[in-house]
């Protein structure tokens, strides 16, 4: 079916048509512009949910539980997801809005200049149609006037009256008009054969090429629509492989989750260390009854008296806490409010604070062997300028190997200070041994009767009821098992028999020799721990190991106080409601 015999005289209605072909066009490119849009948005919504819940650095301790990775594997797999999403918006811009962009444009050139054909075509052939017309109206106006002229000669001839010049002269009027009749029969007889040649060739010939041209312009306008919307699916099918992959991804994030190994985790990153408190032994109150009678005078009641109130004085200074170490604790409570957690991780129960100091070791260690990499490397590039020295300048090194050394000094002296704190951990560890007894402080007193190596042990490291931890109260058993043989109520005489908790550290600058009674010898740069800071008087109380403390000049040294104090707060005020 040919539009250009079919359709000859719809040239309105193709025109029509062919523009609505072409919004159509427009309409569908619109359409797919609207859906990259969707698209890319669904993608950024993907992306920032995906970035929303990636886990945060205070966060990154959940890795170690099965779940919490495989959770993050979904949130990457995800973010891979949201990218197909970007890569269809993609390749529908250029593979579809583009091209359609660009052919709309070329459609609309080539239905202009097909239409501008068939519409001169149009006008040529009703300028023929007009000067046909003319020729026939010619043709019959001088008709009617040589009729009317030989009706004119015909009256004077026929009248006696008329002479004969006018007679004569009205047929030679006759006879031109006919002769004009004649000229316009023939004008019109040839105009109008030709203008048949022309209306045969218009709509034989250059309507139907111009239409068939539009024609084949729409139907390849409707095969282009086809394309497109087969490219549209396309685009879809090509990134469902990979799609397929992502949720597979996340499939098996959830087959690996191994609940049995999680619960372990949960033991490995909450045990404290500590053993379990053993049995609680029977406090006998009743040997104050066994007294003889004699032991009832008033001699014996005085020293009786007396012994209970040395007993009394002395049960006071039992507690490793005093006035010195209040300004620790006060800060140790302050920053548990505040939330800030110690350097040495001394907020920790033991086996948990040994795990950190392991960890932050190995970092230094790490960075350590990283600066002697560029170190070893600098050094051999060193040598090679020495040995070529047009590739460059070996005292330009210099300076870089320098800055390595000093920070691999400074590593070295942080990795020093975790390993004594490490090293302090690690001997407080509780050996496991037979379950330890509580006992109370009266009744030890009362029987005078020193706990066993097993107690000591498991008591240097006790959890108090209410959950709180000390790893120094071994100060406590000395001064449980000392003697009561005099009697002393200063709470800062024993304060020196104590072993006070470390409130930082600290960096002799100058060496000092410490002759005196109560100071300790430094040399320059060695490291000790602070337990008790200047209160004013220039001096600050350090400690090199359990057996070694005393006082330096405040001057002679750089301290670094942690911002937290050993967590017993909770732990004396029930030994306290336990000694009142």
């Amino acid at each position: 079916m040919s539009w250009g015999t079919e359709l000859w005289d719809q040239f309105d209605n193709l025109e029509k048509h062919t523009q609505w072909g072409i919004d159509f066009v427009e309409k569908y490119t619109k359409f797919v512009k609207e859906r990259t849009e969707i698209e890319l948005n669904y993608a950024r919504q993907i992306r920032n949910l995906s970035k929303k819940y990636q886990p945060k650095k205070k966060e990154e301790d959940e890795n170690k539980y099965t779940w919490c990775r495989a959770f993050h594997s979904t949130l990457n797999e995800l973010n891979d997801y949201a990218g197909q999403h970007e890569v269809i918006a993609e390749n529908m811009t250029s593979q579809i809005i583009t091209e359609l962009t660009r052919y709309a444009q070329e459609l609309k050139t080539e239905r202009k200049s097909h239409f501008h054909d068939g519409r001169k075509a149009q006008q040529q052939i009703e300028a023929s149609w007009k000067q046909l017309e003319s020729c026939k109206r010619k043709f019959e106006r001088d008709c009617k006037e040589a009729d009317r002229a030989q009706q004119y000669f015909e009256k004077l001839d026929a009248d006696i009256n008329v002479t004969k010049a006018d007679v004569e002269k009205a047929r030679q009027q006759a006879q031109m008009r006919h002769q004009m009749a004649s000229d316009s029969k023939n004008e019109y007889s040839s105009y109008l054969q030709k203008f048949n040649q022309e209306q045969n060739e218009h709509y034989y010939t250059i309507i139907p090429n111009t239409f068939q041209k539009i024609q084949a312009m729409e139907e390849k306008r409707i095969e282009r629509m086809g394309e497109s919307l087969k490219t549209f699916a396309e685009v879809d099918r090509q990134i469902l492989p990979i799609i397929g992959k992502c949720l597979d991804g996340i499939t098996q994030a959830a087959e690996s989750i191994e609940p049995k190994n999680d619960s372990s985790q949960v033991i490995e990153s909450y045990k404290s260390g500590f053993e379990p408190p053993g049995d609680v032994e029977f406090e006998d109150y009743g040997q104050a009854m066994k007294r003889t009678v004699s032991e009832t005078s008033l001699t014996n009641s005085r020293s009786d008296n007396k012994a209970d109130r040395s007993s009394k004085g002395k049960s006071k200074t039992l507690w490793p806490f005093n006035k010195k170490s209040k300004l620790s604790l006060n800060a140790h409570v302050r920053n548990l409010i505040e939330g800030s957690n110690p350097e040495d991780f001394s907020h920790l129960p033991p086996e948990q604070r040994r795990k950190k100091l392991q960890a932050k070791i190995d970092d230094f260690n790490k960075d350590i062997q990283k600066e002697m990499d560029q170190r070893d490397a600098l050094t051999k590039m060193k040598e090679v300028y020495i040995k070529n020295p047009q590739m460059g300048d070996p005292n330009s090194v210099d300076p870089r190997l320098a800055e390595i050394a000093q920070n691999i000094e400074k590593l070295q002296v942080e990795a020093q200070k975790f390993e004594g704190w490490l090293a302090e951990v690690e001997g407080r560890m509780p050996v496991k041994s037979d379950p330890p007894r509580r006992t109370s402080v009266l009744y030890e007193t009362q029987n005078s009767t020193p706990p066993t190596t097993n107690n000591n042990n498991c008591a240097q490291d006790r959890e108090s009821p209410d959950g709180s931890y000390t790893e120094e109260p071994s100060s406590e058993v000395q001064s449980k098992v000392q003697p009561e043989t005099a009697e002393s109520g200063d709470e800062f005489d024993d304060a020196d028999e104590e072993m006070l908790p470390t409130i930082g550290t600290c960096k002799a600058l100058y060496p000092f020799d410490g002759v005196n009674e109560g100071t300790i010898s430094v040399t320059e740069g060695e490291l000790l721990y602070v337990i008790e800071e200047d209160k004013g008087d220039g001096w600050t109380r350090v400690r090199r190991n359990e057996e070694e403390e005393g006082y330096v000049p405040t001057s002679y040294v750089e301290v670094f106080l942690d911002s937290n104090a050993k967590d017993v707060f909770s732990w004396r005020r029930v030994f306290l409601s336990e000694d009142s």
